[in-house]
């Protein structure tokens, strides 16, 4: 999870508790195999990528695809977030450790930071929804990305505001989101919601256009923050429902987040 443009603050916490619940582990899965799988349809089996993760958040995703082989660069605003990505580094291997460079910085500048085409994979995983204006944030991230490589983004569904507080009897915010998609977030943070037709278009004149997108979180997102995940058969038959919601229409179209791939071709 990215830091707003200054910081999380007291939120940082409350959301490092929420790490490895349901809810967050609901994501996590389905992002991680989503992505691998797109990455596995561009790449040859065992190419060594280059990776930027963009709100870097506690490191998850950098983390495990540095434990896939790859280098990764994490970025993030927030220095707690850097703090627990450093402390979940710290806990593998040296070989883990070497191939992960965690930095500190805000993604609006992830353009000017780093050279053209320096990245096979760009992450920018629950960055938008803090961005007001994502257009130039998008435009830095394509133009970082290296030719053929794959853009993947997460972000707030703005199709599907109106869902969970709706679903929770809040008819006020309900009927506000179907026409304004700002939010505030279970941390109490200021937020903002992305349509797919929206990000489609921004894509396109990025010069990496869509290339396919997922539904993250349908069945679990009313979840209490603190639940924590079903074990052995339960979650696997919990994980595959989500899944199978995720690339199916029309389920896919109203789940809580969006997992948007795109490709610089």
């Amino acid at each position: 999870m990215p830091a707003p443009a200054q910081g999380f603050g007291e939120a940082a916490e409350a959301w490092l508790g929420g790490v490895g619940r349901l809810r967050d582990a609901v994501r996590q899965t389905l992002v991680a195999h989503q992505l691998d799988a797109e990455l596995a349809a561009r790449f040859p089996v065992g190419r060594r990528l280059r990776v930027l993760d963009v709100g870097v958040g506690q490191g998850t995703q950098a983390v495990r695809l540095a434990r896939m082989g790859h280098e990764v660069t994490g970025i993030d605003l927030d220095p707690r977030m850097l703090e627990a990505a450093r402390d979940a580094l710290a806990a593998e291997p040296v070989d883990v450790r070497g191939r992960v460079r965690l930095l500190a910085g805000d993604a609006r500048e992830t353009g000017a930071r780093f050279a053209p085409g320096s990245f096979d994979a760009v992450l920018c995983h629950g960055v938008l929804m803090y961005v007001e204006e994502p257009g130039p944030l998008l435009a830095g991230l394509a133009r970082v990305l290296a030719r053929g490589g794959l853009l993947s983004l997460v972000v707030r569904n703005a199709d599907a505001l109106a869902l969970r507080p709706g679903l929770s009897g809040d008819w006020e915010a309900a009927l506000a989101a179907f026409d304004d998609p700002h939010y505030t977030n279970r941390l109490g943070v200021a937020a903002r919601a992305d349509r797919l037709s929206t990000l489609t278009a921004a894509l396109a004149g990025t010069g990496a256009p869509l290339r396919a997108w997922y539904g993250v979180r349908l069945f679990t997102d009313l979840a209490p923050d603190e639940a924590e995940p079903p074990s052995g058969e339960e979650l696997e038959r919990l994980l595959a429902a989500e899944e199978r919601a995720g690339r199916t229409d029309p389920y896919r179209g109203v789940a809580a987040l969006l997992h948007v791939c795109a490709t610089r071709d």
